[in-house]
């Protein structure tokens, strides 16, 4: 019987990668920040790195509302705390193409939708992600990449 190479499959892979190289899915976060951005995102993620970066999230945030939570459930979005990367990174995608619709109640939802994102990566950081119970629910990682990638704030030093 011949040896046979078993060969490594990764499902997502950059055009630019090699075959050694696999695409992470916190990449596919970067990449949504170099394509165009909203300016509401780009206000939500200034306000989420200054704050970060002055304050450390020190002080207790509070947790969403019911009705931020009825938001959520609306557009079938889990909270922040039950969400994947790869969900978070679909999720982002709409909100992109929801900001710049023509429709004035979808754009007015999407940046509320990602105010309500902010408002638990927020809790989650100052609560030092206690409230994360399972590591396969790390969506909060690509959205805070998100934010890190469109803010002119960020600087990778700090």
């Amino acid at each position: 019987m011949a040896d046979k190479k078993i060969e490594t499959v990764y499902p997502i892979q950059s055009a630019f990668s090699s075959d050694d190289d696999a695409f992470t899915a916190l990449s596919t976060s970067a990449l949504l920040a170099k394509s165009s951005v909203p300016y509401s995102h780009r206000r939500i993620a200034d306000n989420y790195v200054i704050i970060k970066r002055v304050y450390k999230f020190q002080a207790v945030q509070s947790r969403i509302t019911n009705a931020e939570k009825q938001l959520l459930q609306k557009y079938d979005f889990n909270t922040l705390e039950f969400s994947t990367i790869k969900q978070i990174n679909e999720e982002l995608s709409y909100l992109k193409k929801w900001s710049t619709s023509t429709n004035e109640l979808l754009r007015k939802d999407a940046d509320m939708l990602l105010q309500i994102r902010c408002k638990e990566l927020k809790y989650i950081v100052a609560s030092r992600y206690a409230s994360i119970s399972n590591e396969i629910y790390n969506g909060y990682k690509a959205l805070e990449r998100y934010f890190e990638e469109i803010s002119k704030f960020y600087s990778p030093i700090c």
